[in-house]
C-alpha cells in the first residue's frame, strides 16, 4: 500500500500531463464516464472522450481506440468494466501513455499488475478524480 506522499505524488504527475483521454466517456449525464469527462472540462483540461460507440461526447468528438488520439503527453482515465480496463492497458502500453488512473470500479488485479509492470503511473484502488478536481453537477 502506498503511503499518502507517495500517492499525491502519483496524482501530481498525472495532472501534470498534457491532456486526457477518457475512456468510458459517455453522453449519459448519470454516468461516471460523463462525470469525469465534464470534470477535466470545468478544470480546463484539454480532453478526449474515448468511446467506440459514440461518434461525440458533449459536443466533442469521440475516439475509438487510444491509438487515434492525438499526438502528445496523454494521460489515461479508465472508467470502464474491468475486462476493458485490461484491453485499454494494453493499448495504452503499446501507445506510450505513461500514466493512467482507474476509477474505482474500473481495476483489476491483472490490470494493475499489468500497468505496474510496465513501468507506469497508475493510481488505483480508490482515489477518485472527481473528489481530487472538485467536480461539480453544473456546469457554466
Amino acid at each position: 500500500m502506498l503511503s499518502r506522499d507517495e500517492l499525491d505524488r502519483q496524482i501530481d504527475a498525472f495532472l501534470a500531463c498534457q491532456a486526457f483521454a477518457v475512456a468510458g466517456a459517455s453522453e449519459d449525464p448519470r454516468k461516471y464516464g460523463n462525470k469525469v469527462f465534464l470534470c477535466y472540462l470545468q478544470s480546463d483540461r484539454l480532453a478526449y472522450p474515448v468511446n467506440p460507440k459514440v461518434e461525440t461526447v458533449l459536443g466533442h468528438k469521440a475516439y475509438r481506440k487510444l491509438k487515434d488520439l492525438p499526438a502528445g503527453k496523454n494521460a489515461l482515465s479508465i472508467i470502464t468494466p474491468p475486462p476493458v480496463t485490461e484491453v485499454l492497458v494494453q493499448e495504452a502500453i503499446d501507445c506510450g501513455i505513461k500514466d493512467i488512473w482507474m476509477q474505482p470500479g474500473a481495476e483489476s488485479v491483472l490490470s494493475v499488475r499489468m500497468a505496474k509492470e510496465a513501468g507506469l503511473n497508475v493510481i488505483y484502488g480508490g482515489p477518485c478524480l472527481l473528489v481530487v478536481l472538485g467536480y461539480r453537477e453544473s456546469f457554466g
